[in-house]
């Protein structure tokens, strides 16, 4: 297996499961040490896990600082930490509208603020944000993550012409479906998932759903040197999804 990342030293917010868990796994799996920032523990041998409150400043200085000094150094950050709650705009309180924007918004700006100054006296620092095709398009009643999200893709843009001239190489990856926990606890609310897990594949032209590991390895790619000249981009890792017009479903049992 080829070590791409052989000797970096990685970030991963968010990272005790899902997407954030894979990606962790992933940059191990090319050589980074990596460390995972999340509030719930978690146990691996080869991960090492410390609390971190994305929201809180506090605890970011401490985790930034606690890593500093247990490796001497940071190479990758990935912002993953966020939340996604199913609220109509109406409905919606302002406690948990904020709350959305703490965790999803305002915790890459804190981990950024407090990891770039580490980051200047490494070799080709790269920061990760990660978006979502929800901050392109979106879904019913995901007005505060898609806001949250939309400003992850701005965020990243910014900090790519900010960060540029320092050598920091800043992009997003905007997941689609993935068969994270999350959306499986979704689908398991269904009355039909056999249907819904095949309406789900009909929608991505590659003909099925994305696995975490989807995002894990584009994340190594962009945090490693065959990616060098590419910063301030938003990737989609989404199947086709979003290339894709929909129809109603007559039209496919016609064709």
């Amino acid at each position: 297996m080829t070590k791409q990342l052989e000797g970096k030293i990685a970030i991963v917010t968010g990272g005790s499961q899902g997407i954030g868990r894979a990606i962790a796994e992933c940059m191990a799996d090319a050589g980074a040490k990596v460390i995972v920032g999340d509030k719930q523990p978690m146990e691996s041998s080869r991960l090492h896990w410390h609390l971190l409150d994305v929201t809180d400043e506090n605890s970011v200085k401490k985790f930034v600082e606690h890593t500093i000094n247990k490796y001497g150094r940071l190479s990758i950050l990935v912002n993953n930490a966020g939340i996604m709650p199913n609220s109509s705009l109406t409905e919606q309180s302002v406690e948990e509208w904020d709350q959305v924007m703490a965790v999803n918004l305002r915790g890459p700006f804190l981990m950024a603020k407090h990891a770039v100054p580490a980051m200047n006296t490494t070799r080709s620092p790269v920061i990760i944000n990660i978006g979502s095709i929800e901050g392109i398009s979106g879904n019913p009643n995901h007005s505060a993550y898609m806001a949250s999200k939309a400003g992850v893709h701005g965020l990243t843009t910014s900090m790519a012409i900010d960060l540029g001239p320092k050598g920091i190489r800043v992009n997003a990856i905007a997941p689609g479906w993935i068969n994270t926990e999350l959306n499986q606890g979704y689908l398991e609310g269904l009355s039909d998932q056999k249907t819904a897990q095949k309406e789900l594949g009909k929608l991505h032209p590659i003909g099925h759903i994305g696995e975490p590991s989807d995002i894990g390895d584009t994340a190594v790619w962009l945090a490693s040197t065959q990616s060098r000249f590419v910063t301030g981009q938003v990737i989609r890792v989404e199947g086709g999804r979003m290339s894709q017009l929909s129809l109603p479903s007559i039209f496919n049992r016609e064709h």
